[in-house]
């Protein structure tokens, strides 16, 4: 739960140094390896703007799916967090660096590739009142 405050707590700052006091639509875009409890972040969200003098009529948390990039040969792939054992998912969500010891190129085998999208917040975006 600190987590989802921490992240809300950032995004509200950076609304708030955008200059806008009133937001119609919020827009977030969640790696779903980060593991967030998206009711968590939306309450925090709202609570953390409104102590800033921010209104937020509606709050939009969508789910960004893991994209990997092979450094060797260039194939990118998804992977799904369903298909992870628990241990899996927490280990990755801790520390991002576990995926290369759960993971290779479904092409070539290699564990030397890029986690494109699916982790961290990747968007944050304002449609003002």
């Amino acid at each position: 739960m600190v987590h989802e405050w921490a992240l809300a707590e950032s995004i509200v700052l950076y609304i708030k140094q955008q200059g806008y006091s009133s937001i119609k639509r919020l827009r977030v875009a969640i790696g779903v390896l980060q593991g967030i409890d998206k009711e968590i972040l939306e309450y925090a969200l709202k609570e953390l703007a409104s102590e800033h003098g921010i209104r937020v009529e509606q709050v939009e948390l969508v789910e960004e799916y893991p994209l990997l990039k092979c450094n060797v040969c260039g194939f990118e792939w998804s992977i799904s967090p369903s298909d992870m054992s628990e241990d899996v998912r927490e280990a990755i969500h801790f520390v991002p660096e576990a995926i290369y010891a759960y993971y290779k190129c479904p092409r070539c085998g290699s564990v030397d590739y890029t986690l494109l999208k699916g982790r961290g917040i990747s968007e944050v975006s304002v449609e003002p009142l």
